[in-house]
């Protein structure tokens, strides 16, 4: 019996080399080895991965059009920081979505199908009582996405990763607060209820509340980050003062 393939060559045998490339920086991206803001240097990359700086190139086009990149003319291709403005309608677009989801998840979801979503949101639980913010977001951004993807319309799926690969760099700041865990891990433990209990309205409802919590969750959140950046802004002033009457 053959060994099963490495993902990425397994891609590899199915998808151009630009395809993987492409499919490679997302993931860093995503799981934020690349920060918000910061300078993808084509040249490095392509060194990294082994591979000419023209796969490289064009995964930058696609992952722009992704809205996961921006490329500056004349400083480079940078990965996107996503605006608080644009955050809230990303929520409120992904609340309707969700809503939808549970509503048809509760009519007609698997056994075996339930039994992988509580999986998840037991390892979600762990997560946070190891306190592991890390593995915790990609638990996240998994359940929700077998949870679009476990619902069976693929138009919607299509549009939901774009929407949540953009939202996801926000919402690793939202999550970097560790005191959020407890309270997000619950809010799933209550859709995972919700749907299993086969009602459409408790369903739709638990997932359309976690998006909007979320979503308040996080304009709190960019607010004390602000406040605390103002406050470290004007402190400096002093602490200069101080360090030149040494």
């Amino acid at each position: 019996m053959n060994a099963a393939l490495h993902p990425t060559i397994a891609l590899l045998q199915s998808s151009s080399l630009t395809t993987v490339v492409q499919h490679e920086i997302e993931r860093a991206i995503l799981q934020g080895e690349y920060a918000p803001g910061s300078k993808l240097i084509e040249a490095t990359l392509a060194q990294k991965m082994g591979v000419s700086r023209g796969p490289v190139r064009e995964a930058f086009r696609m992952l722009e059009e992704a809205g996961l990149v921006r490329n500056e003319k004349n400083r480079g291709v940078f990965v996107r920081d996503i605006p608080i403005d644009e955050a809230v309608e990303i929520f409120d677009l992904r609340a309707t979505m969700d809503q939808l989801v549970g509503r048809r998840l509760a009519e007609h979801i698997t056994p075996a199908q339930l039994k992988e979503v509580k999986a998840l949101v037991d390892s979600m639980e762990k997560a946070v009582k190891a306190e592991d913010a890390y593995n915790y977001h990609l638990l996240n951004l998994k359940f929700h996405d077998r949870l679009v993807e476990m619902a069976g319309n693929s138009k919607l799926t299509s549009i939901y990763r774009k929407l949540i690969k953009e939202l996801s760099l926000f919402r690793r700041l939202n999550l970097a607060d560790g005191w959020l865990l407890p309270i997000s891990a619950g809010e799933h433990r209550a859709i995972l209820k919700a749907i299993a209990s086969g009602d459409p309205d408790a369903a739709g409802k638990a997932m359309f509340d976690h998006a909007m919590d979320s979503k308040e969750r996080t304009i709190e959140n960019d607010l004390r980050r602000q406040s605390r950046a103002d406050a470290g802004e004007s402190a400096q002033p002093t602490k200069a003062r101080s360090a030149d009457s040494q």
